[in-house]
């Protein structure tokens, strides 16, 4: 039977972590409200401008600007978007699982001598493939990324770092892995093309050969200075959209984390609170019958 002082002892350590929860829980609820407020106003800009850029490349021909142009793949780049911190459930482990089974898979298609090339934003990522790498490179890690208000710069300068690794032939392909933000209790795993840009929209190939588009428009200036201004912006959209839906993700599955430990905190409590119920009733009960035993031998001492 367990001593009292041990059950006390646990029922308040078990209290205290339940409060240390249950304040985190707070923490990221507000904090969930202000990154969902940015992402719902990032995504209609987001979408918009991915529409522009679709029209436009559904028109050139890939060879007028090096992120359209398709290579033949040798070597690709993952863009991994994980965490800074844990106690948000299986955010984490449930992005690096993805990129293990994309790995695996990415590693069929690929030639003998091909790689894959790693770019962690998070923590977490950048920790768990550090220590794991099993042959595979880390091009770039950004730790440290969502320990503060996502910034422009940030972003600009993982666009840089993928980018240039693209341009220089460092990865024939781009991919990014993400958790997008559905709601409080569901964030969704998403695989998806950074580079090169394809086009996503129906298009209509006349005999001679030049793409034109369902619905032909009159640029100024010309349409492929147009896209050349854009496509940085795009890019850099793109990268600010998937840190922002991560960041939302995180929140929520932080909050719903800590409200499930708050709940395990209050279910361990009533055990142990009935463990110490019974263990004193038990305590209470064997003494009485210890005074009773005793009283009755002395009256039997007295009587003879």
């Amino acid at each position: 039977m367990p001593a009292l002082r041990d059950i006390r002892r646990r029922i308040n350590a078990v209290r205290s972590i339940q409060k240390i929860t249950k304040a985190m829980k707070m923490v990221a609820a507000a904090r969930l409200r202000r990154a969902q407020e940015r992402i719902i106003s990032a995504r209609p800009y987001a979408k918009r401008i991915e529409e522009i850029i679709q029209r436009f490349v559904s028109v050139f021909e890939t060879s007028q600007n090096p992120l359209l142009k398709k290579r033949e793949v040798k070597n690709i780049g993952i863009v991994v978007v994980t965490a800074d911190r844990g106690l948000c459930g299986s955010f984490n482990t449930n992005i690096i699982r993805a990129v293990l089974n994309l790995i695996e898979k990415r590693k069929k298609e690929l030639p003998p001598d091909g790689k894959i090339k790693l770019i962690c934003v998070g923590k977490k990522g950048y920790d768990y493939f550090s220590r794991h790498r099993k042959g595979i490179e880390i091009f770039a890690g950004y730790p440290g990324v969502f320990k503060r208000t996502i910034e422009i710069s940030d972003v600009r300068e993982i666009m840089s770092k993928v980018v240039g690794g693209f341009l220089s032939g460092e990865f024939d392909k781009v991919e990014i892995v993400y958790n997008e933000f559905k709601s409080i209790v569901q964030q969704r795993i998403v695989i998806e093309d950074f580079l090169p840009i394809v086009p996503k929209f129906e298009a209509v190939k006349p005999s001679k050969g030049v793409k034109v588009p369902l619905v032909e428009y009159i640029y100024e200036p010309a349409p492929i200075e147009i896209l050349n201004s854009l496509l940085p912006k795009y890019l850099e959209t793109h990268i600010l959209r998937v840190l922002l839906e991560s960041n939302a993700a995180e929140q929520a599955a932080r909050m719903t984390a800590m409200d499930n430990a708050t709940e395990n905190a209050n279910e361990l409590l009533r055990d142990l609170q009935l463990l110490f119920n019974k263990t004193r009733q038990a305590l209470i009960t064997k003494e009485m019958l210890e005074i009773a035993g005793g009283a009755e031998a002395l009256r039997k001492a007295g009587a003879s």
